[in-house]
């Protein structure tokens, strides 16, 4: 069993753009002046074990305060949205300021056998981390067979 369907995030990205990638992957936007800040999606970690799921997001420069973690149904989705304080003075000119703003999203359906009542997050050094709780009838059943 298995975490199936990740939704990738929605990019504000032209039609020609979306449409360019698709036939020529990613980098094709490199070749016109895009320096891949749409680009980006945490990575995430996803281990399996007996009793759970584990889920590792990376999200380095987020407060914990930054991030939620939301079940619709059957989806998981973790946003993170930070916003700098702007430092701007009448004496300061930017060249180029690229670090307002940066925000995330990524979703995940799940399967039917997990208990979402029971899925625990923390946050420790940059890495959110999911336990996500197998209902007991998705755990494997182990018994002996006695031999004759």
């Amino acid at each position: 069993m298995t975490l199936v369907k990740y939704s990738s995030p929605v990019a504000a990205a032209s039609p020609v753009d979306r449409l360019a990638s698709e036939i020529f992957g990613q980098s094709i936007g490199r070749l016109f002046g895009s320096d891949g800040l749409m680009d980006h999606a945490p990575r995430v970690n996803i281990v399996e074990t007996k009793d759970d799921f584990r889920v590792e997001v990376q999200a380095p420069g987020f407060d914990k305060k930054d991030l939620k973690v939301e079940m619709v149904d059957d989806v998981l989705t973790i946003r993170g949205e930070h916003t700098e304080e702007s430092t701007s003075t009448e004496e300061v000119r930017w060249t180029r300021r690229e670090f307002g703003r940066s925000s995330f999203e990524r979703s995940f359906t799940l399967p039917k056998q997990v208990q979402a009542e029971g899925i625990k997050a923390e946050y420790v050094n940059g890495v959110l981390q999911l336990t996500i709780p197998k209902s007991e009838e998705a755990k494997p059943k182990m018994r002996t067979i006695s031999i004759r």
